[in-house]
């Protein structure tokens, strides 16, 4: 399976930008009603600016010219009111567009995690946690300006650059023509600087995942770092990352920041062309003082929309690399999901059979992990799996569960196929523990409770009693409400392992799956505990994965895996006597444990 690392760059396939813009503004469209005000009152701020040169051009020429003082006082206390109204409607449409922004968002991250969480092992196994929470948190932030600025600033902006270019088309269209000369250069330099620099901010956002990831690498390992004193080495690593994420911003930034340059150089030829047009070609004299002054306050206000526009644009080449990575985790199909007509799986009573199973990855998909497999367990049958490492083991058990989708051949659960079930159903009556079971940040009995979010204050005790754990929680200061933090730092493997055990107990499943649970136990821990798991086995399908005599011993059958296939299959003495694979196995690791 290709894995990527914190040092190498995610695959991303290309999409238009025109489809991941439209795509990431439909989520706007939740929230017609507010954007319909934002856009009413945005028409009357447009309309007051848009007054403003003409109250001007009309105050020079008519009540100046005439020296009409009131006329001009009635003008000026006009003018008050609606740039007051002006400031009002500019508040309100600000204020709606950061809340449907901020809302946009938090749907946008929803459902972004609610498509993560329906994803397969697959997708996780094959990239770090960091690049994933990069997606989730830091490429979702980065839409925020955009989407708020696609109505509040766009918007505006657009219609103003048009209502004023038809306003002076309409007063005086060579001065007009003028100042519009200078747009084709802008356009064109614009469209080289979006395509150089849209594939920069593309590796920019990369290497801020590979940054990311590195960190959540690091943090977490932490004790393994230091225990080896390899903070050094460590330390280079993060330094090289760094300078690869300082790198691909500088380079991005070095091209985009050519768009507010190649504005002011446009607006000021634009400018420089309707003096010169005016004054040379068409003569002051022709054209009004107050006209004159009128289109000087118009050609600022169609130059600095544009000024707007391409910041926009700008923001929207810089922020649109961002919407990519996120689009391209929503669209990755998950592999595993209910299929068209699954039903609820009934309560299981616990027959497992697999009948000519293989498995194989994805992206390898001439390895065969498992080959042709077959076998029946009855239910409450203690089913134990030995073998060497990759033989295939763990695979059968998630093959089960249906963490994986087989390759070829069908498993059924009670006669019913697993693909055919809901995945609540399967996985819910589904009883697995791992060698490195997580806890979650929070209460001793919460993370119990976590095998059944209903279970009552007795039974998440009785759980804890039978695996033996009561007696350690009660030990601690503020016993079952005591908080641990993420992973159970401050307690003992042991004691994490054994909170994880009631955590199964209380889950009471159908199934149950310990793959190498005990391995994290110490001799004493393990005979405090074997009561709690023999509890754990009695009336219940189980598939242990262990190396521990004491566990294996007491399976109803052992299947003896190698190279993707069950080579033997029989209980302990049956195995022995047959004085095969099995045979050997017991004889290189468990002899020296039998003497002890």
């Amino acid at each position: 399976m290709a894995v990527n690392s914190s040092r190498i760059d995610e695959d991303q396939k290309e999409v238009l930008k025109k489809d991941t813009m439209l795509r990431m503004f439909k989520y706007l469209l939740d929230y017609k009603k507010e954007i319909v005000i934002v856009l009413f009152v945005m028409a009357g701020t447009i309309t007051i600016s848009l007054l403003a040169p003409l109250i001007m051009e009309y105050a020079i020429n008519v009540c100046v010219a005439q020296k009409d003082m009131k006329g001009l006082l009635r003008l000026g206390a006009g003018a008050v009111v609606l740039y007051l109204l002006f400031l009002m409607g500019t508040k309100i449409r600000m204020r709606l567009m950061a809340e449907v922004s901020n809302k946009v968002l938090l749907n946008i991250r929803e459902e972004l995690y609610r498509h993560i969480q329906t994803l397969g092992f697959g997708f996780f196994d094959s990239r770090p946690t960091g690049k994933i929470l990069a997606r989730i948190i830091g490429d979702v932030n980065s839409l925020k300006d955009v989407l708020s600025d696609s109505v509040t600033q766009l918007i505006p902006d657009l219609l103003t650059v048009i209502f004023v270019a038809v306003i002076m088309l309409v007063k005086n269209y060579r001065l007009a023509m003028a100042a519009l000369l200078t747009l084709p250069i802008l356009a064109v330099g614009m469209f080289f600087i979006e395509t150089t620099v849209h594939r920069r901010w593309q590796v920019y956002r990369k290497k801020t995942s590979n940054l990311n990831a590195y960190v959540h690498e690091d943090l977490s390992g932490i004790r393994i770092i230091q225990s080896f004193a390899a903070e050094p080495e460590t330390k280079k690593m993060f330094h090289d990352l760094v300078n690869q994420h300082y790198r691909s911003f500088i380079d991005a930034v070095l091209v985009a920041d050519a768009f507010g340059p190649l504005v002011e150089i446009t607006w000021g030829l634009g400018g420089f062309l309707l003096y010169f047009i005016g004054i040379r070609i068409v003569g002051v004299e022709q054209i009004g003082i107050g006209t004159f002054l009128a289109f000087s306050t118009y050609i600022a206000m169609f130059w600095s929309p544009i000024r707007n526009l391409a910041n926009f644009y700008n923001k929207l080449t810089t922020n649109i690399s961002a919407a990519e990575r996120i689009f391209d985790i929503i669209d990755t199909e998950s592999e595993i999901m209910d299929q068209a007509g699954a039903e609820d799986l009934q309560e299981i009573k616990g027959e497992v059979v697999f009948e000519n199973v293989s498995f194989a990855y994805s992206d390898e998909p001439d390895r065969l992990i498992l080959n042709n497999v077959s076998f029946s367990v009855k239910p409450g049958e203690t089913i134990a799996l030995v073998g060497p490492t990759g033989a295939g083991k763990t695979t059968i058990v998630n093959l089960i569960s249906r963490f994986y989708e087989a390759t070829k051949g069908s498993i059924k659960i009670d006669g019913h196929e697993v693909k055919d079930a809901t995945l609540k159903s399967l996985r819910s009556q589904m009883g697995i523990m791992t060698q490195d079971n997580f806890l979650f940040s929070g209460t001793i009995r919460d993370n119990i409770r976590y095998g059944r979010l209903d279970a009552s204050e007795e039974e998440v005790v009785e759980a804890a009693k039978a695996v033996s754990a009561h007696d350690f929680i009660m030990k601690l200061e503020q016993g079952y409400d005591t908080v641990i933090s993420e992973r159970g730092a401050g307690l003992s493997i042991g004691q994490r392992q054994l909170l994880a055990f009631a955590r199964t107990m209380v889950s009471r499943p159908g199934i149950l799956i310990l793959d190498e649970a005990t391995s994290s136990i110490d001799t004493h821990t393990e005979l405090l505990v074997q009561k709690g798991i023999d509890a754990l086995l009695k009336g219940r399908t189980s598939f242990i994965i262990a190396h521990r005599l004491s566990t294996i011993r007491k399976a109803d059958r052992i299947f003896v895996i190698d190279q993707g296939n069950i080579m033997e299959s029989g209980s302990h003495e049956e195995l022995l006597n047959l004085q095969g694979a099995y045979y050997k196995l017991y004889r290189s690791q468990f002899s020296q444990m039998e003497k002890d």
